[in-house]
């Protein structure tokens, strides 16, 4: 272990940060309307399913490579492999795609501020008509936005883990799920807001398809964190004493949980504020659904509220979202910075610098690729349409190689680190945990059918991103 290696100071505060880094934008809206659109409680209960079976033991395997190790992706593939270079690419991928996947959601954080900027400024009218995002993304007000939400998260990294990440986990994450929990008060007193729920939680299973179990799998893969070298990073800040097991179950709970209480907040606000909606206007992506439908559905809250009540609502939603942003990139930026101290011997300083330097001109690229420079908005082609610069990065770091790095992470603790140290290490802090149900399943389980299930979502997400073509029908 190394000498001067930050560590989370209580159980809480890592299962919080951990939490954070899980809890993002996709649980509080693309989440419930996925649910809500593919067979409401049966989806819900095929999610379930997923994060219980395949999530959990692919998540313990992450954090007790970090905390074996005591380094992020790179180190930790090099210590475990005893230095040889044959998993070298594997250790590269998860700090690359962190790296990128920080760049696509900056921007989209860097509209949530801006939102509540104006909303705040008294424009939330101007914010429902159809014209006002693409005017907003395409503004010189972007850039100045931009710089607050580096500066906020740059302020809480430099800091450390304990005294940045794991204090900002502390208010930020309890903030978050209170203001959620008041969120879904207020729009269950709302006229019809029970169908919402109906929508959200009754099963109908014959909306279960090959294609909608694989949505539930990829939904429940990413809204965990997974592949993107995040666990093993905070699990390199773990404790010794700390049941890996146990802390894992909490987070997946925590997460599944805002998960859950986010579908009873958007399904009956939707709605209660507009009892005439159909649910084929509900966008399967969440940046439509927050920045085009919702403003709409906060407005027509001023016939029973007034304007000045509605923003006020709007404004709640819009820093719950932020809330929930921060704590996500806080948590991807540190898998580089840990890389750029662990194994290039920075500090935490001079690894924002160069990520500021690096990932930051990447969010400029991605900021102007939607209207602003030619060039980047029409970036490339493929599946027969054009692809922004925006487009290329989701697609390729979000979508795609998340379940990669999952299937070679699955890959290397079954054949090359071995099941028994895994074994070992996971026994450590818990006692019971050697000759267990659960140490039979987790090694079972990443040594045979999880790796074949993360290599259809691999492929299939290859062919419906890049050709068009959904293995699944």
């Amino acid at each position: 272990m190394s000498a001067n290696r930050e560590q989370f100071s209580s159980k809480l505060g890592f299962i919080l940060a951990a939490a954070g880094s899980a809890v993002g934008i996709g649980n509080l809206v693309g989440f419930p309307v996925n649910a809500a659109k593919n067979g409401g409680g049966a989806f819900l209960l095929v999610y379930a399913l997923f994060v219980l079976l395949v999530c959990l033991p692919v998540m313990v395997a992450e954090m007790a490579m970090g905390r074996k190790t005591q380094k992020e992706p790179v180190g930790a593939y090099k210590a475990l492999n005893n230095g040889g270079t044959g998993w070298n690419l594997a250790g590269l991928l998860g700090v690359l795609t962190p790296f990128m996947i920080a760049v696509f959601y900056m921007v989209i954080t860097v509209w949530i501020f801006g939102y509540i900027a104006i909303t705040l400024g008294g424009g939330l009218d101007y914010l429902a008509t159809p014209q006002a995002f693409g005017e907003f993304i395409n503004s010189p007000y972007i850039f100045g936005a931009m710089v607050v939400v580096a500066a906020i998260i740059n302020f809480i990294l430099v800091a450390g883990v304990k005294n940045g990440i794991e204090k900002a986990a502390k208010t930020l994450m309890p903030t978050l799920f209170i203001m959620l929990v008041l969120m879904v008060v207020f729009v269950l007193t709302r006229d019809n807001a029970f169908a919402g729920v109906a929508f959200f939680v009754i099963p109908d299973f014959s909306k279960i398809t090959p294609s909608v179990v694989n949505g539930a799998l990829s939904q429940a893969f990413f809204s965990l964190s997974l592949g993107m070298g995040i666990l093993i990073t905070y699990g390199s800040y773990i404790s010794k004493k700390a049941d890996i097991v146990g802390s894992a179950k909490l987070v997946a709970i925590t997460d599944t949980a805002v998960a859950f209480t986010a579908g009873l907040m958007i399904l009956p606000a939707v709605f209660s504020f507009n009892p005439q909606v159909n649910p084929q206007e509900l966008s399967d992506s969440s940046v439509s659904l927050i920045f085009t439908f919702l403003p709409k559905i906060f407005l027509a809250l001023q016939s029973s509220i007034g304007y000045v009540a509605a923003s006020g609502i709007a404004v709640f939603f819009f820093m719950l979202v932020f809330f929930a942003a921060i704590t996500s990139l806080v948590s991807i930026i540190e898998v580089p910075v840990s890389y750029l101290v662990t194994e290039k011997n920075h500090t935490r300083k001079k690894a924002l610098f160069i990520l500021m330097m690096t990932a930051g001109v990447l969010t400029l690229f991605a900021t102007v690729s939607f209207g602003m420079v030619g060039f980047f908005t029409e970036f490339t082609s493929y599946a027969g349409g054009t692809r922004s610069f925006f487009d290329v990065v989701y697609d390729v770091f979000y979508d795609t190689i998340l379940p990669l790095n999952g299937l070679l992470l699955c890959v290397f603790v079954s054949y090359r680190w071995k099941k028994h140290r895994l074994s070992e290490e996971l026994s450590v802090g818990n006692d019971n945990y050697q000759g267990s149900f659960a140490e039979k399943y987790i090694n079972f389980s990443l040594g045979t059918f999880i790796p074949v299930i993360l290599l259809g979502i691999f492929l299939n997400t290859v062919a419906v991103k890049f050709f068009g073509y959904n293995i699944f029908g």
